[in-house]
């Protein structure tokens, strides 16, 4: 019922005080929680439930709710996974991992109420905005939108602009929020502007939007160039992943080697521990091989079942980073 229609996100629940909501205004429907997604569905957010031909009841202030689906994007629309628990007369919750999803960062979804019925939001919710079409047509109805990648004081990317003081507004847009015009607003300091995002691992390109005028990061050197003939800044956001082999207590020398340093033999000595060896290291998001050089004798990870051809004839680990 709900693939086709496209909307314009207005905020994020987790840090609407940041990015200029009113308290009449707030983002609803979930919120992040450390590596997990919570969906919240709170019935007195809610005034009317739409049928699937759009079809208003409005009493919903007196309607018996027996169960709730999370239903979107990332589930195809489901109407039958994804059951929230009843946490009380009013709220439900479901929380379920953000490496869950997909590689997308943002996803359309509803509430879907015993199994027939779409809660429609009031209009104090921030994150609504009249559907639409796949052909532009406007529905009297509404989706929320989530985003993975999310404001956090304590995240993995922080973005710097030194200058501009005089302006009035600026915002952060990139290919981790699908180039959102409204989003991300940068926090003013007094040397310019910044803010600090959590974003899964992986490379990304960005821009900022200063008073509505599209620039590069200047205190970036890594950029591409785009479709306009302008450029993009680009940031890779790396992960600290620990890779251990067990066992081989009596080797003397273990090397790790991988597509992440060119399969070097010598640049990444293991530590030996009580159990085995190990090594720390910041890996972009996406796949990679490895495998080890114990002894100066090539090994997989015995304990690692995720193997893959390299396309030489050889069978490397493998390691996932999300």
């Amino acid at each position: 019922m709900r693939k086709g229609l496209i909307h314009i996100v207005l905020g994020f629940f987790f840090c609407f005080s940041f990015l200029g909501f009113s308290q009449e205004q707030t983002i609803k429907g979930y919120r992040i929680d450390g590596d997990d997604v919570v969906f919240t569905f709170d019935k007195r957010d809610y005034e009317k439930i739409t049928s699937d031909k759009h079809q208003f009841t409005d009493d919903f202030e007196d309607f018996k709710i027996h169960d709730v689906i999370v239903s979107g994007q990332f589930n195809n629309w489901t109407r039958d996974d994804w059951k929230m628990e009843r946490i009380n007369e009013n709220i439900f919750e479901l929380r379920k991992k953000i490496t869950d999803f997909t590689d997308e960062f943002s996803w359309e979804f509803k509430f879907l109420i015993n199994g027939k019925f779409w809660a429609e939001p009031n209009n104090e919710i921030a994150n609504i905005v009249p559907a639409k079409t796949e052909e532009g047509i406007e529905l009297p109805v509404f989706n929320l939108k989530l985003y993975t990648a999310y404001q956090d004081q304590n995240g993995n990317a922080c973005f710097r602009l030194k200058g501009f003081k005089d302006a009035e507004k600026v915002i952060i847009a990139g290919s981790f929020n699908k180039w959102d015009e409204d989003y991300f607003k940068m926090n003013k300091t007094e040397n310019g502007w910044e803010l600090s995002l959590q974003i899964n691992p992986g490379i990304y390109e960005y821009r900022y939007i200063v008073d509505g005028e599209w620039i590069e990061d200047p205190g970036n050197p890594n950029k591409v160039e785009n479709e306009y003939g302008e450029f993009n800044s680009v940031i890779d956001i790396t992960k600290l992943v620990t890779i251990n082999l067990k066992g081989f207590t009596e080797a003397r020398k273990v090397i790790l080697s991988g597509s992440f340093n060119d399969w070097s033999e010598n640049s990444y000595k293991m530590k030996k521990t009580d159990s085995g060896w190990t090594y720390n290291l910041w890996l972009s998001g996406g796949k990679h091989h490895y495998k080890f050089i114990i002894d100066n004798e090539w090994f997989v990870d015995p304990y690692n079942p995720i193997k893959e051809y390299d396309g030489r004839g050889n069978i490397n680990s493998v390691i996932m980073v999300k």
